[in-house]
Order: structure tokens, then sequence, then C-alpha cells
């Protein structure tokens, strides 16, 4: 699978790496909840329910989850608690593989015009990083990389953005400090045409403040894109702050309100214990996660995969 997958040790090995803290954390918390039990019953399982919230899976994946280790108590009559991490693996792998969590590809050529990724996402989530990294990714595998500075409200977003193109030697489009960001989506496009890029990667304003301002700015953006390419942008990636918890919960909540969002990118994974949030915001908003962001290096943004991150969970 190459530098898109874990055929490799060491993406496995960054992979547990990164997710360490959660890890740690999680099977404290369970060997906590089923201390002095044999089997796996009722005082088990309300245990068991509090240690998921309390990891930010959320409320209501958590009570997914425990109804489907219920199920399978009643199904078997009688399993062990020590054969819990290997039930609670199953489920949450299971629960993943029902929601759009499908394998993720490269992005291709749409109708012979550049794919185009619109990035949004709060200031500070490390939305800028994670579109230094992807750009990263894509060339690192062959894919010509236009970046877009249409976050033109902050100089400092501009700055940030300059300085990963130059670190990953790909172009960027970009204007003087506010200007119309449509009209720094449209230059880009109209570049990553002329040049038959394979992949154009547009920066947006973090802001969230107003959230009918936002969905009239990123319509907009959307509309004059699609002057150049008409079917721009072929993916919406929301960044989000795992580190958060619970309020990467409700910034997905804002944002799926006000763009059409198709994918995220969850970052900062490696220096929080709140891991467990990436599972319940794949469940919740029903948005496969395409990426994670597992550490400082230029390639410390993996692609998401649902069985190779739960097994480093429970390995």
């Amino acid at each position: 699978m190459g530098i898109f997958g874990f055929s490799s040790r060491d993406g496995k090995d960054s992979l547990n790496k990164g997710l360490e803290k959660t890890k740690e954390s999680l099977m404290s918390k369970i060997s906590r909840a089923v201390i002095g039990k044999s089997k796996i019953d009722d005082d088990v399982l309300d245990n068991l329910e509090e240690v998921l919230i309390t990891s930010d899976v959320g409320v209501e994946t958590t009570l997914r989850i425990i109804e489907r280790i219920q199920s399978r108590v009643l199904k078997d009559k009688y399993l062990n608690t020590n054969e819990l991490n290997a039930i609670l693996k199953d489920e949450i792998a299971n629960l993943l593989a029902d929601n759009k969590t499908q394998e993720v590809s490269f992005p291709k050529a749409q109708n012979g015009n550049p794919y185009v990724i619109m990035v949004v996402g709060v200031n500070g989530v490390g939305k800028t990083t994670t579109i230094g990294k992807l750009a990263h990714l894509f060339k690192a595998n062959g894919l010509n990389v236009v970046l877009g500075a249409a976050d033109t409200f902050r100089a400092a977003a501009v700055d940030q953005l300059s300085i990963w193109a130059d670190r990953v030697n790909v172009p960027i489009i970009k204007q003087q400090m506010g200007s119309d960001p449509a009209s720094v989506a449209f230059d880009t496009l109209s570049h990553a045409k002329s040049i038959g890029a394979d992949v154009a990667i547009i920066d947006t304003a973090g802001r969230l403040h107003n959230k009918v301002n936002l969905m009239n700015e990123l319509s907009k953006i959307k509309r004059v894109m699609q002057k150049v390419i008409p079917d721009a942008p072929h993916e919406v990636l929301l960044v989000l702050d795992g580190s958060t918890g619970q309020n990467a919960f409700e910034q997905a909540k804002q944002f799926t309100l006000a763009t059409d969002v198709s994918a995220l990118a969850l970052t900062k994974l490696d220096g929080t214990a709140k891991g467990g949030v990436v599972i319940g915001i794949s469940d919740q908003f029903k948005i496969p996660v395409k990426y994670i962001g597992i550490g400082e290096k230029i390639t410390d943004l993996q692609l998401f995969d649902r069985f190779e991150f739960v097994d480093s969970l429970f390995s």
C-alpha cells in the first residue's frame, strides 16, 4: 500500500506511537472497569459506558457500542472479562465499517481537470499544516500539486502556507491580504489547469463566529471555482483538532451545517489522550475520516485505516 498504508513497519510504528497516550488512558480505565469481575455483567457494562464517554467517544456512539456488546453477551451467555478488549476492538471496528469509512485512494483528475480540495476549519486546528503535509504526501506519490492561499484575512495564514509551499517545493497562488478569497481560488484553479496539475488544494479562512457569513463565503468560493472547473470542488475537507475532544464534535456540527463537508482530517492525536474522538466523529457524522495527524514530522499525516487504528488502540 506504500506511503498511504501500513505495508511498512515504520507506518504502523508511527501510528502506535502517535496513539500511545490515548491507548494508555483507555487501557487503564478499562482495567479499572473490570477489577474484581470475572464475567461481563451489567456492572461491567455500566463502567465501560463511563470509560468510553470519558474517552471522548461521545454519548451516542458509546451507547451503540454498549448495545453491540450486550447483544454478544446475551448470545454467548457467559463472557469472561479478559475477553473484553477483544470484543470491544471487534465491535468498534464493525461500527466504523458500517459507516462511510471506505478505503481512501489518491486524488484523480476529473474529466481532465485537476482534483480540487477545499480545506475548511477554524484557526488553530492545524489546517495550514495539514495542507502542507497533504501536498508532501501527494507529491511523494507522483502527483503535481498547486496550493491556493484563499485565507486572505490573516497575513500569518498566507505566510505560513508560503513556507510550506517552499518546503514541499510546490507552486502557491496568493494575493494581497484582504483580497477576495474567491478571486484567489479562481486564479489557483486557472493556474493548476494551465500547467496540467493533478491536485489543487485551496485554503480558506478559519472563522466560525457567524455561520451565515461563513456559508455565504464558502458558497461564493465554490461558485467562482466552478467557472474554471464546473464540478469543483471535488472534496471539502474539514480539519479538526483531536486534542479538543468534545469541542471537535461541535465544530464538525457547525461546519457540516454551513457547507457540504465530504471528508475529515483529525490532527494532533499524538499529544492527547482524546483519540477516541475519531471513533465518535466518524460514527455520528457519517463522513469519512480520511487523514489523521499523529506527530509533527512532515510524514506524520497518515491515511485513516479504521482497522489499523482500532488495532493500535487495543493491541
